[in-house]
């Protein structure tokens, strides 16, 4: 029998990957194409689903004609994508305005409509989440406000990936992890709240049937076929947010193995065995991408994104590798030098969208290498606050953090990290992340692996470990109080600024 092989589409922020691997999970092609970003206002975040579907396509054209693979040995397809994000379609599956993304911020006054409309504690308690600005429930709110004409006309709510689906098979479909990010979603019973749809004023039947992550959604159309390569007829998994598909695709599917992303957002994700709620809503309850499974999640808007700005803003003629090698000669803890990460508003521990980026304790004795160093701590830190709320959520054991994203493919910045989180951090041989995990829910939907802890163990294995070092986390322990005493007393100032 001919190999069987598995295709994960990814679409980022920046990118649509397609990556294909096969029925032991060994990647045997990736592909990438760029997206462009559109700030119409200050803290505004637009895309165009079009420029997804288009760079979904030569993604897809490109894996297959240099893998070598034929259409017809790809048995199935699994999706996932930014999370949180806005298209609105009308009847006929027109898209009515660009996608508002996860990390724009113009919607606190929606959030506070929410929390008045249903209560912020019964909120919490059907959706496992305050309302915050990033979620998708306030942009369709948004919508209704300020472009009446577009929300008329509106009859279709789908997430990016799913804009993805339907282009694929004609579906509007959306998996349950990402149906739960919406914050419009039942979180215990896996389904969508009629109690916040109905208080919220959004129509029951704008919102797609939600599947779990493995379950077929549909089948590729033969408008579809012709336009990537696919074949017509290859069904379409489910999938999962890209923080649920990452998860999968380091092997975070079971209570006790935390993931750790240091992507352009930071992710501190912790699979949980019933739907656990963090009574302040402080971090995240959603849905998981394997069946049965939920996690909590604290996400840090500019981890790996604050040093992309650090480097492009102050040093943008220098190689990341060589302003680290700056930061490796300064002792821990920057000699007092603190950074807050906050530099497009914040989300957890602190949900403030008016929050600040800043340098704090800048003295003459400073040079660069403090500064990138006090960027990697400051970022590093904001994490253990996720971190932190999730050991005290009454989790137990936290046996192993899988690390992953960009930010951690540096030796320096690993040490900081094992070093501030008092943990031992391993790498695995998977670094596409989500689309790694879309591609084992594929599989698994498609009969390769019995199920998805199954598919995990088969395609995963640990590749290193990063131990905290005594001497830093000595340093860092006197260091974390005073970043945590930062925000509370800087605040003030950060409303005033607006």
């Amino acid at each position: 029998m001919a190999k069987q092989y598995f295709l994960g589409i990814d679409t980022s922020t920046t990118s649509s990957k397609a990556l294909l691997i096969d029925e032991e999970g060994k990647v045997v092609g990736a592909a990438s194409s760029p997206h462009t970003l559109q700030t119409p206002k200050p803290l505004w975040a637009e895309q165009d689903p079009g420029e997804w579907w288009e760079a979904v396509a030569a993604s897809i054209k490109q894996v297959l004609t240099e893998s070598g693979i034929g259409a017809e040995r790809v048995v199935a397809v699994g999706l996932t994508g930014q999370m949180h994000g806005l298209v609105l379609l009308a009847e006929a599956g027109e898209v009515l305005r660009p996608a508002i993304l996860w990390n724009d911020q113009r919607t606190q006054a929606e959030c506070d409509e929410i929390h008045a409309r249903i209560g912020r504690e019964r909120f919490i308690q059907i959706t496992g989440n305050v309302a915050l600005t990033g979620f998708t429930a306030p942009k369709i709110l948004w919508v209704q406000k300020n472009e009446p004409q577009v929300y008329a006309k509106a009859r279709h709510v789908l997430l990016p990936k799913d804009y993805i689906r339907f282009k694929l098979t004609g579906e509007y479909a959306m998996d349950k992890a990402d149906g739960a990010g919406t914050v419009l979603f039942d979180l215990k019973s896996r389904a969508w709240s009629a109690e916040v749809l109905e208080k919220l004023g959004i129509d029951r039947t704008w919102m797609p049937r939600t599947f779990e992550g493995p379950e077929f959604t549909g089948r590729v159309t033969s408008e579809a076929a012709a336009v990537t390569g696919l074949k017509e007829g290859t069904p379409v998994a489910a999938g999962g947010g890209d923080q649920a598909a990452q998860a999968v695709g380091v092997g975070a599917v079971e209570p006790g193995v935390i993931a750790l992303t240091v992507g352009t957002s930071g992710v501190v994700f912790a699979t949980t065995p019933s739907a656990l709620i963090e009574p302040e809503g402080r971090l995240h309850a959603f849905c998981h991408a394997v069946p049965g499974m939920w996690h909590f999640m604290g996400v840090m808007l500019s981890a790996a994104g604050s040093l992309q700005w650090y480097r492009d803003t102050l040093a943008p003629t220098m190689s990341f590798d060589d302003l680290l090698k700056e930061a490796e000669s300064v002792p821990a803890g920057s000699e007092g030098l603190q950074f807050l990460p906050y530099l497009s508003g914040e989300r957890t521990p602190h949900p403030d969208p008016l929050a600040r980026g800043a340098f704090i304790g800048l003295t003459l004795r400073h040079g660069r290498g403090h500064m990138t160093r006090a960027v990697l701590e400051g970022v590093s830190f904001g994490l253990k606050d996720s971190f932190k709320l999730i050991q005290n959520a009454g989790l137990g054991e936290l046996k192993q953090v899988r690390a992953s994203g960009g930010g951690t493919k540096g030796a320096l910045w690993r040490q900081i990290l094992a070093s501030v989180l008092e943990a031992e951090l391993v790498t695995v041989n998977t670094s596409e992340g989500a689309a790694f995990g879309a591609a084992l829910l594929a599989g698994v939907g498609a009969g390769a692996w019995s199920d998805v802890p199954s598919a995990c163990k088969a395609a995963i294995t640990i590749t290193g470990s990063t131990s905290p070092d005594p001497a830093q986390v000595e340093a860092y322990r006197k260091a974390y109080p005073l970043y945590r005493e930062l925000y509370p007393a800087l605040k003030p100032s950060f409303d005033k600024m607006g």
